[in-house]
């Protein structure tokens, strides 16, 4: 048990050391063991209350020391004391030297926070210096990679960033008995932060003493957040100062260029050149203004003045030229960099443009802006003061009074301004609680509360639970990590990818000012110089780049020979170690976490997802056409000049920071690939789906998903599955889309069981062209929804249910066809709709669609394209018997009104005609005119059908298909024939292909192939197939082809046979020459179509025919063949003579025709000239005589001597003539419209080419009836023979 005695020593220790005891006491350690930490903790505090000073020297020419007694006795009797001095006052060094005298720093240090390292150090050496000690023992100092700190060090100085950190480790601060917080009046976020904590901290740490200095800005705003802390306020040294206002007044001529702009500054200039010798400082915005006003200055070549910029980018040596002797007057251009940190010396002259870049927080862009505002009353004074250092001074500022007085008493504090993401972070992570509820000495603003917090929120810091924020395991690795949380959470991520150490690079170069200088008189050979580690893709590899370079070269040079090259090449040696320290410092830090350092490369990928992680809300997608990026919520900026991508900018890209000058710019920026993005930002993106539908072929609902980021679309569209994301609705699309509309590959047989009784139902539909038989689809819906069970949302989901359900009752989704059909349906004649039609042996499938306006609706036969050269066009105009009766209506519909009221009402007779016709053997138009005629008496011409009047359903559609593919679709089967007539050619002719034995042959120049079957029958896919082997002329041999006609066989056949005896018969030619008379020979020799041998050629041929047609026309077989060739060879000589005689007097009179057509005509003749110039050409031509033939060739010599005989009473008798030709040309146009309205192959047929003959002797008997002709003959003949050739037709 510990005695009372033994805790009455605790007093006497530090406070750490009365911790460990106490620590000891509660572990219940053993009396020796406690009482020997108590002596070791007694004799460590003794040590120290011995290192205090026995006597403390204060210099009596500082203000301080004026009120040494009342700072004294305030901070002996108070915790907390505020002393507000300006600068110069001696607060800084001596207040510390006041709290030894006081007996503080011996139970803890007297700790000394400095808003910066550089004042750390120098007041550390300052205080050392008057207390005549080395620092590191009794007085010391600790900055960021530099501790000189020991056990016998009473007095502390650090940064307020160092005093932050020590808090995660010791809460209570009990390494401390006295904390001064100094330059509190700059509010930076960390002095704001250390107040807020101070406050809560110092209820539990009665025996801690606060001290607050100030310069006399605000300080009753300490002093209230503290309770009303007393507060001592001690004068500074200061000279008088004269203010002069001299407010800007543009004229409205006055052209803006940079001497304009300046012209105030360069006025006031002026102004004080007047007054007695000093330099002057003038107050600028940023670093571009000071060059610029540099520029216009030299230019004006000012007399023993010396220009000197004064910003924080410049080089260490550059800014210490401020501190070197000179010659003249100097003028010093300085950002407010010159207004608290850094005292100018021999300042006596101040402008003040009133203006400086104030780094605020942007609440709608989420980006720290750097915009430029006038500065507050306090700061404005601050930079009066630069000039009351030495001796009297001016100030002239560049605004009235007025504006001046109106301004804010005091620059806004940082915590008003700022993101406050790693005060959240550090605040949660010393589980210090709400950031709203925190007593800072003044609250920030909700609206960057909460940007802070999503800022974490982004990176996976924080999570809430009850209400409160709480660390992730990334949030706690990032308090850890003494960088930026965006810069931690780079190397959190980059630990998985394996890029630590390139990450590590790129964070601390973030961490610092960019190494690389770029002094404003040679920017360009800077730029040379950094081009080199320049990447075309990442200015972020350009920091790993310049880290190898600097590498290497440290390697290989000397301490001052690396000086003397960063020199050189515009590299700020003292960046470059700064940036290697804090690479240490990560290093440190990453290697206490265990974090693996890579030592393989990595690729870009990699590298750019980790820095992707810290940067998601610095994404940017390009706008098209524009220098210009979308970014997080829809803000807009552009990547930065001096980036290595603003030339070629990718679609993608990160910017390491934001910041806001003339325009948003994005900074150190690097191309990305959008889908690197979703995977490391799921927590944050948000997905949204559009067109659920169901799917077959993955047997779900799925949707298109579009993916966001801050409203930035890194996925536009893609298809997911959508059941669990809404199982309600997918329920609802399985059952309908699969089962109840049958959209779903599956092999359940309930279901193919059901889907053939529905399709069954339709087909009735279909057939019979109603919708009111099978059930609606919700009834089905229905059936399904009330037996399936709710956990069903996909065919996957059914199968397991399924599988259960379907043991216990197979049955349980069978559908009975009663069902499916409605009960208030009317029957149907099934017969009426047969599914197959019938021509001769042949079975063709019907099927049926009921679509109004598609070209399918109606019947469908289905021809397969093999035996579509059997498929006669008939019968199919009588429709199947379920169609007739509508069609019967329509036809009478379709009449002329004075016919069709002779039928009324339509259904009426439709219905007695089908009662009446027996037969569909004849037309239905042929069989409807005779039973109207004999029922009303009323004569129907064909042409009094207005058949397209008639509904295009009850017209039949005729499919063809070729191997289960459709080739043709129409509802005229003889135009789909002769379309295809070159496809069934092929079918057919493929027929043999695959036999042993051919029947197809080629290059034949004599019968040496036996036999010619007149028909090849093959049975194929329940049809037989028809072809017909035919002779072919190909000129100088024939080939065996099959044809798809009995005709075509006829036609061709012919023609080849001719061309087969012509090759195996001597040439008539030669007896031809002895047996034609010269004259004869001269005629044949003059015609006008060609060669002699042409026409000689032409009189064979027609010769050959005719003896063909003389001996029994076609032949089969060999020995036909033989006798034919005999028949033939000892006839052809005297045959082709008679001919060319027949020929020689037909060109004879074609000749002297021509010449009576020729020359001048009389313009009242033209018109019959023109008809007998036509009526000879389609007389005598190329070829004429074969296609004429022997037994016309006489007629032919008749025609045109009936023409003569026109022509020679033409001149008489005009009007005569013209009666006639109008006869003619009525007769002919008739003839031609029928003629054009046949089919191909009907074309050719004798009794269709018949007609054209009997339009010619019509022509005999009008023009020359004196020649006379064979039968008699007149238009009307004509016109019945037409109609005859149509209906055998």
């Amino acid at each position: 048990m510990v005695s009372q005695q033994q805790l009455n020593k605790l007093s006497s220790m530090t406070f750490l050391d009365q911790l460990k005891i106490r620590k000891l006491i509660n572990k219940k350690q053993n009396i020796a063991e406690i009482e020997s930490a108590i002596n070791l903790a007694i004799e460590h505090y003794n040590i120290r209350l011995q290192s205090l000073p026995n006597h403390i020297d204060f210099p009596s020419n500082l203000p301080v020391v004026e009120k040494k007694q009342a700072i004294y006795e305030a901070i002996k009797h108070h915790q907390v004391v505020i002393i507000a001095g300006e600068t110069g006052s001696g607060k800084t060094t001596q207040i510390p030297k006041i709290c030894l005298e006081l007996g503080l720093g011996v139970k803890g240090y007297i700790g000394h926070t400095q808003p910066r390292r550089l004042a750390a150090r120098s007041v550390a050496n300052r205080i050392a210096e008057e207390l005549k000690t080395e620092i590191g023992q009794l007085v010391g100092y600790k900055v960021r990679f530099s501790d000189h700190v020991s056990d016998s060090t009473l007095v502390k100085l650090m940064t307020d960033g160092i005093l932050l950190a020590e808090i995660q480790q010791d809460k209570l601060l009990l390494q401390y008995d006295t904390i001064i917080i100094d330059e509190a009046h700059e509010r930076s976020l960390n002095i704001d932060f250390i107040l807020g904590y101070l406050k809560q901290l110092l209820p539990k740490r009665p025996d801690l003493k606060v001290i607050i200095t100030s310069a006399t800005i605000d300080v009753e705003r300490f002093s209230n957040h503290f309770n009303h802390a007393p507060i001592i306020e001690v004068s500074g040294r200061t000279y008088p100062v004269e203010v002069r206002y001299r407010p800007v007044i543009f004229s409205e001529d006055s052209e803006s260029d940079k001497n304009s702009d300046f012209q105030p500054i360069i006025n006031a200039i002026d102004e004080l050149s007047l007054e007695s010798a000093g330099d002057i400082l003038i107050f600028l915005t940023g670093e571009r203004e000071i060059r610029d006003l540099a520029d216009t200055l030299r230019k004006l070549e000012l007399k023993h003045t010396e220009i000197l910029p004064l910003y924080a980018r410049l080089s260490a040596s550059e800014q210490n030229r401020i501190f070197q002797q000179h010659n003249g007057r100097r003028i010093v251009l300085a950002t407010n960099v010159a207004e608290t940190s850094l005292t100018v010396p021999g300042i006596k002259y101040v402008i003040d443009p009133g203006l400086a870049r104030i780094s605020r927080y942007s609440y709608r862009t989420k980006v720290q802006r750097l915009p430029i505002e006038p500065i507050s009353q306090a700061s404005a004074n601050q930079r009066k003061g630069r000039c009351g250092r030495t001796s009297d001074g001016i100030c002239i500022r560049l605004y009235d009074e007025q504006d001046f007085l109106s301004r804010p008493e005091f620059t806004e504090p940082e915590i008003l301004r700022t993101n406050l993401a790693s005060v959240i972070l550090q605040m949660t992570s010393l589980g210090l609680g709400d950031i709203a509820a925190f007593p800072f000495v003044e609250s920030p603003d909700s609206r960057y509360i909460r940007d802070g917090i999503r800022l974490l929120e982004e990176l996976g810091a924080i999570y809430t639970k009850h209400h409160h924020y709480h660390l992730t395991d990334i949030g706690r690795i990032l308090s850890q990590l003494p960088i930026d949380p965006r810069l931690a959470r780079m190397l959190v991520e980059a630990r998985q990818l394996g890029c630590i150490k390139e990450v590590m690079i790129i964070t601390a170069a973030l961490s610092i000012q960019d190494p690389r200088e770029r002094p404003f008189d040679k920017q360009q050979a800077s730029d040379e110089k950094h081009r080199r580690f320049a990447d075309k893709e990442s200015d972020f590899i350009s920091f790993i780049n310049l880290w190898n370079y600097i590498a290497s070269q440290q390697a290989e040079l000397s301490g001052n020979q690396f000086r003397r090259l960063c020199q050189k090449e515009y590299l700020n040696y003292l960046r470059i170690r700064e940036w290697q320290d804090v690479y240490t410092q990560i290093r440190q830090t990453v290697k206490q976490l265990a974090f693996p350092i890579n030592s393989q490369l990595p690729d870009y990928r990699s590298l750019h997802i980790a820095l992707l992680s810290g940067l998601l809300s610095h994404v940017g997608m390009k706008e098209i056409e524009k220098h210009e990026y979308i970014g997080a919520r829809n803000i807009k900026f552009a990547i930065f000049p001096n980036s290595a991508i603003f030339k070629n900018q990718p679609k993608w890209c990160i910017a390491s920071e934001l910041v806001e000058t003339s325009r948003l710019w994005g900074r150190t920026a690097a191309k990305i690939e959008a889908e690197w993005i979703e995977p490391i930002a799921k927590h944050l993106v948000k997905y949204s789906y559009s067109e659920p539908r169901w799917s077959k072929k993955q047997g779900t609902t799925i949707a298109n998903e579009k993916v966001t980021l801050y409203g930035l679309p890194i996925v536009a569209s893609r298809t997911v599955n959508y059941s669990k994301i809404d199982p309600i609705l997918s329920r609802s699309l399985f059952i309908r889309h699969a089962l109840v509309e049958g959209d779903w590959q599956t092999n359940h047989s309930f279901y193919k069981q059901n889907q053939k009784l529905i399709n069954e139902v339709e087909e009735l539909e279909h057939k019979s062209r109603r919708q009111d038989i099978l059930i609606d689809d919700d009834d089905l819906y229905n059936f399904y929804d009330e037996r399936i069970d709710k956990s069903v949302i996909s065919a996957k989901h059914f199968d397991t249910w399924w599988k259960t359900k379907q043991k216990i009752d197979p049955e349980f989704l069978n559908v009975e066809k009663n069902m499916l059909i409605k009960k208030s349906a009317q029957p149907v004649k099934v017969n009426d709709y047969p599914d197959f039609w019938y021509q001769d042996n042949l079975k063709l499938p019907l099927s049926y669609q009921f679509d109004l306006g598609n070209a399918r609706d109606g019947v469908t036969i289905t021809i397969p394209l093999n035996i579509l050269n059997q498929i006669k066009n008939s019968g199919f105009d009588w429709q199947v018997p379920g169609f007739r009766y509508d069609l019967i209506i329509s036809l009478i519909k379709s009449l002329p009104k004075s016919l069709r009221k002779s039928l009324v009402p339509a259904p009426n007779y439709a219905e007695a005609f089908l009662n009446r016709a027996n037969s569909t053997a004849s037309p239905l138009l042929e069989t409807l005119q005779n039973e109207f005629r004999k029922m009303t008496g009323t004569r129907i011409e064909p042409s009094d059908w207005q058949l397209d009047q008639v509904p295009s359903y009850l017209k039949m559609n005729f499919s063809i298909v070729d191997h289960n593919r459709e080739i043709a679709f129409g509802k005229d089967l003889v135009k789909i024939q002769e379309q295809l007539k070159t496809e069934v050619q092929q079918a057919l002719s493929s027929l043999t292909q695959k036999k042993s034995v051919k029947i197809e042959k080629n290059n034949i120049i004599d019968w040496d192939f036996g036999s010619l079957p007149t028909i090849y029958e093959e049975k194929q896919n329940n049809y037989i197939i028809k072809a017909y082997p035919a002779i072919i002329d190909n000129q100088h041999s024939v080939s065996i082809k099959l044809v798809d006609s009995l005709e075509e066989q006829k036609r061709l056949s012919k023609l080849g046979i001719r061309r087969l005896l012509i090759l195996n018969i001597p040439s008539p030619i030669k007896y031809l020459h002895e047996k034609l008379p010269n004259k004869s020979k001269l005629g044949l020799y003059f015609n006008s179509f060609g060669t002699v041998l042409n026409l000689i050629d032409d009189c064979i041929a027609c010769g050959v025919d005719h003896l063909i047609e003389k001996n029994n026309q076609l032949i089969d077989n060999q020995q036909q063949y033989q006798l034919l060739l005999t028949y033939t060879k000892s006839h052809i000589n005297e045959t082709v003579v008679d001919i060319a005689k027949q020929v020689e007097s037909i060109l004879t009179l074609h000749f002297n025709i021509n010449k009576k057509l020729k020359g001048r005509v009389d313009l009242s003749l033209a018109f019959a000239l023109s008809d007998i110039k036509q009526q000879v050409s389609e007389l005598v031509y190329k070829g004429f005589v074969a296609q004429t033939g022997y037994d016309k060739l006489p007629d032919i010599y008749r025609y045109l001597s009936a023409i003569e005989k026109r022509l020679e009473k033409l001149g008489s008798n005009m009007a005569k003539d013209r009666q006639a030709m109008n006869i003619i040309e009525e007769v002919k146009n008739e003839y031609q419209t029928w003629l054009n309205s046949l089919p191909e192959n009907q074309k050719s047929l004798s009794k269709v080419t018949n007609i054209k003959w009997m339009i010619e002797e019509l022509r005999v008997n009008l023009f020359a009836q004196q020649l006379g002709t064979p039968y008699p003959i007149s238009a009307k003949r004509i016109r019945q023979q037409i109609e005859t050739v149509s209906t055998e037709l």
